[in-house]
């Protein structure tokens, strides 16, 4: 086996998601009760509305929803022969309505960890995300990628809108594309299979990538890359970019593109990729081999990045247990929320992806803290000079469950220094045009606009002026005049394609999902 595919073959093991064998349990259809609509005409009525677009709040203002687009607004109020004319009033008087979170780095496909993929629907619902681009949903051959994706579009099952990727080289039977002729022939067979884009993990040569790219711009597919250590001394961002990539996620081939010294990254004579807690502790170690912010190197990097139309996926939070383990196992949320037997996978060990805290030191905190430092600045000046920078959660490793994760993933952008309108512009807009700006069009949601699909989240509390709100667990608060601790916040209603989605209702099913295992175990 040749060293490009031994590379392949463990990317494919170790990162997201084992190409097992075992298939998911099918997704159970939409149960009765479970969303309502959509609806001839649906008023939602009296809420602040933050577009997304960037532009500031305004309201009050009614939003009529014909069957699944949005026909009309109406600040102030609509008319009462409207009001009166609308088969369904969602009374949001004292709320906030955002366009549906669009969700750009997905997966759903690990019996290990949730053997129901309703788990991680719900619970990105449950959290306003309405889109979710998945890279990939499952790995293998022979899994519902597909047929998730269409029973999703038809609204037969309680998922969001799903996007999906292939890795490239995975799902058919014809061996590894290792030529550009053969390249070639996987992305066409993908397209034809349905599939919007390919995810690339470093596994091809220079001129194989290249003809991949070539052909997926031909095809009008989406391309991201995780430029993993394993070829990154071949392909670096800056490379992967100038071939056309169309996305970089993670942090991979940033630092390596701007090495003080020399053309590869130091690593100690131990080190050894397979062994995951060498691999993401060394991780951090790379930023001090980096130039600095402000540098000559640096900037002249961030404008060839922004001149380039790439965007850049940052995924923060699922790297974040990194600067603080023990928080990261001690969330509110994995009492009532996380499975069982999720949080077996999370825990360290020596096979699970991510599960690598077997020795976890201050020494290996304080190295990625440093590291995270770098990288928002990185993240912060692609964005302010310019750049697409979009919210993808990863979720499912690391003690990142889905929909919470996401939330963490905007608190991430806000530290990194996007002010909350452009988080909620990363979060809406600037996802789906990631999605959508590869097929030549100008995505059908990601605003509240006349014509757009009704997507939407509804929320009592004010996103932009605390991001905790929206968590399903809600914000912990003082009440002042009572002494009460309070918890407020959490999504209320999520409409996604005009259907109107109880987040509680959805959060309280994941928790008998919860209860039922622990019961059985």
């Amino acid at each position: 086996m040749t060293f490009r595919k031994l590379a392949l073959a463990a990317l494919l093991a170790l990162a997201p998601a084992a190409l097992s064998a075992q298939q998911m349990d099918a997704v159970p259809d939409r149960a009765a009760g479970e969303g309502e609509g959509p609806f001839p005409r649906m008023l939602i009525a009296g809420a602040t509305v933050v577009e997304g677009s960037g532009a500031p709040p305004a309201g009050p203002i009614d939003i009529l929803v014909e069957n699944n687009r949005i026909a009309a607004l109406y600040p102030g109020g609509a008319p009462a022969s409207v009001r009166n004319s609308a088969s369904k009033v969602v009374e949001a008087g004292g709320m906030y309505a955002l366009p549906g979170f669009v969700d750009t780095h997905g997966h759903n496909g690990d019996p290990s960890k949730a053997n129901q993929p309703s788990y991680g629907y719900k619970l990105w619902l449950a959290h306003g995300v309405t889109t979710v681009r998945g890279v990939s949903f499952y790995f293998g051959p022979n899994q519902p990628d597909l047929t998730d994706t269409a029973r999703s579009a038809a609204n037969t099952i309680a998922a969001p809108r799903l996007i999906p990727y292939a890795v490239f080289g995975d799902k058919w039977s014809r061996g590894a594309p290792d030529s550009p002729a053969k390249a070639r022939e996987w992305v066409r067979w993908a397209k034809a299979q349905g599939y919007w884009g390919i995810k690339f993990f470093n596994s091809a040569t220079p001129d194989v990538l290249e003809a991949a790219l070539d052909e997926a711009e031909t095809q009008q597919m989406g391309t991201v890359a995780h430029l993993a250590q394993t070829g990154v001394a071949e392909m670096n961002a800056a490379e992967a970019v100038d071939l056309g990539l169309d996305g970089v996620t993670h942090f991979y081939g940033h630092f390596e593109s701007l090495l003080k010294d020399g053309a590869l990254p130091y690593y100690p004579e131990d080190y050894n990729y397979f062994d995951e807690q060498s691999r993401f502790g060394w991780v951090a170690r790379l930023a001090p081999q980096a130039v600095e912010p402000g540098s000559e190197e640096w900037d002249a990097y961030v404008d060839a990045l922004v001149e380039s139309g790439v965007t850049l996926s940052p995924t923060f939070n699922i790297y974040s247990a990194s600067r603080d383990v023990m928080a990261a196992k001690n969330r509110d949320w994995h009492a009532r929320y996380s499975l069982p037997s999720l949080m077996d996978f999370y825990a360290p060990s020596a096979t699970n992806h991510g599960s690598y805290y077997k020795d976890w030191s201050t020494e290996d905190e304080v190295a990625w803290r440093n590291f995270y430092d770098k990288w928002f600045q990185l993240t912060k000046d692609f964005h302010r000079k310019g750049g697409r920078v979009t919210a993808g959660s990863d979720p499912g490793y690391i003690y990142q469950t889905w929909g919470f994760a996401y939330i963490g993933e905007l608190e991430m952008l806000r530290e990194a220094g996007l002010a909350p309108l452009e988080v909620i512009r990363a979060a809406t807009l600037d996802g789906a045009r990631e999605i959508y700006e590869p097929r030549g069009v100008e995505p059908p949601m990601g605003r509240i606009a006349v014509g757009q699909l009704a997507d939407l989240v509804i929320v009592p509390e004010n996103p932009l002026a605390n991001l905790k709100v929206l968590y399903g667990t809600g914000h912990t608060r003082l009440n002042y005049e009572t002494g009460a601790i309070e918890q407020v916040g959490g999504v209320r209603w999520t409409v996604k394609d005009g259907i109107v989605y109880d987040a509680p209702q959805l959060l309280e099913s994941v928790a008998a999902m919860v209860e039922a295992q622990k019961a059985a175990r």
